[in-house]
């Protein structure tokens, strides 16, 4: 009786196996190794000398059945600055088009749409600008989200929805690699007062919907946003922990050429849900964002994209009623962004500058960068975060004392 059993199911798994190695594609296997250091270039209190010393190795697979695709990429680094081994999976999905018109796309992924350059205005998925700030590659910049993409295409316009069953925030500042203002300390702080937040994370009740409707018009492409979740960093403070409260998002956006360049506006409507009067002191206020971008080649080889950002926050008069004189921001933030790309060396020379200056705030911050291919899979890479600012209590000036140079060796295979 036990061999009849065991013989009447090892037929189908041996079909099934037969099955899969006979409609998989070849498995593609890619990676590489890094080596990274940076340290700050002045004393910082409240944090150790170094800004980032790690050593990485990257390796994703991906293969296609029929007409399913799947991809994972993890990640395995070593610490010093935290003293930790660390391991994240930045990719594991399947991707299906059950027909012409529809795009199916499930697991972690990394999202991203929107028409600014290093501006996020409707892309409300998770960001890691601490991974910026203490110059780890660009790429990490956008963390994964876990979540379900679907896209719809017809001849008018295309859709793409996206719901994440579980709040993804953006890798915020905690104090564990950079130090930062604390508004309740009302001083700067890093380790020694390190941030504690309260994300929301029920599964399917805590969750985001992000949609996007888009189109082009002679060329010009536009674009509807939606967001129904959160916000991204924390937004406001409950029994002196952050929290993150409820969020509306509502945009527009544009895009075409113009001129010799490419133009691009984009404009977004932050519904704070639990601070529709402004007269909420614990949470965030609404605010209306507009983005004007430009880029263009300026020379052979030289790319400039230059932007103009404002952050206008409303109710500002009905929120400066229960603030503190020291605690009030100004109503309006603006920020210029210049991005220039120069390639040198028969493009083996890549020059880049990231530069965002605030004359609102009066602060800056600037991220030149210098990279080097030493061969098809060796690249040696250097570069600064250089942080200025009058005040300490403004986004970029929080930062000064965090100022830091890094260089990194990656071999890819």
């Amino acid at each position: 009786m036990i061999m009849v059993f065991f013989g009447s199911t090892a037929q189908p798994w041996a079909d099934d196996a037969d099955f899969l190695l006979e409609h998989l594609s070849p498995v593609e296997m890619h990676g590489f190794l890094e080596t990274r250091a940076g340290i700050r270039t002045q004393r910082d209190p409240h944090e150790q000398d170094i800004s980032v010393m790690e050593a990485r190795f990257q390796g994703e697979l991906s293969a296609e059945i029929d007409a399913i695709e799947g991809k994972y990429k993890g990640d395995a680094w070593s610490d010093a600055a935290t003293e930790k081994h660390e391991y994240e999976t930045r990719e594991a999905w399947c991707f299906a088009r059950p027909s012409d018109f529809l795009d199916l796309k499930i697991g972690r992924q990394v999202l991203t749409w929107g028409t600014g350059d290093l501006v996020f205005l409707n892309d409300m998925f998770p960001k890691d600008w601490q991974s910026y700030f203490i110059g780890r590659e660009k790429e990490y910049l956008k963390a994964p989200s876990d979540a379900a993409k679907i896209s719809l295409f017809t001849e008018l316009a295309s859709m793409d929805m996206v719901y994440t069953p579980k709040f993804d925030p953006d890798r915020f500042v905690t104090g564990e690699y950079l130090s930062s203002w604390n508004e309740e300390l009302q001083r700067l702080a890093g380790r020694d007062a390190p941030v504690v937040a309260d994300k929301p994370e029920r599964w399917f009740e805590d969750d985001e919907v992000a949609l996007r409707l888009y189109g082009s018009i002679n060329n010009y492409e536009l674009a509807l946003y939606g967001y129904w979740g959160f916000w991204k960093q924390p937004g406001g403070k409950k029994s002196g922990r952050a929290i993150f409260p409820p969020l509306h998002v509502y945009g527009v956006s544009a895009r075409g050429q113009v001129g010799s360049g490419i133009g691009n506006i984009e404009i977004a409507y932050y519904q704070s849900v639990h601070d529709e009067s402004g007269r909420n002191p614990w949470v965030n206020n609404s605010e209306l964002r507009t983005l004007i971008g430009y880029t263009r080649d300026l020379a052979k080889e030289l790319n400039a994209s230059l932007q103009y950002y404002v952050e206008y926050m409303l109710d500002y008069d009905e929120s400066t009623q229960n603030l503190a004189k020291d605690s009030t921001r100004d109503q309006d933030r603006h920020v210029i962004t210049l991005q220039l790309t120069k390639l040198l060396m028969n493009q083996n020379l890549e020059l880049t500058l990231a530069a965002y200056f605030s004359p609102s705030d009066l602060d800056a911050y600037f991220r030149p960068t210098c990279r080097y291919t030493i061969s098809d899979r060796a690249v040696l890479e250097g570069g600064v975060n250089l942080f200025f600012g009058e005040n300490t209590d403004t986004f970029f000036g929080q930062f000064e004392k965090n100022t830091n140079s890094y260089m990194a060796l990656r071999y890819s295979f």
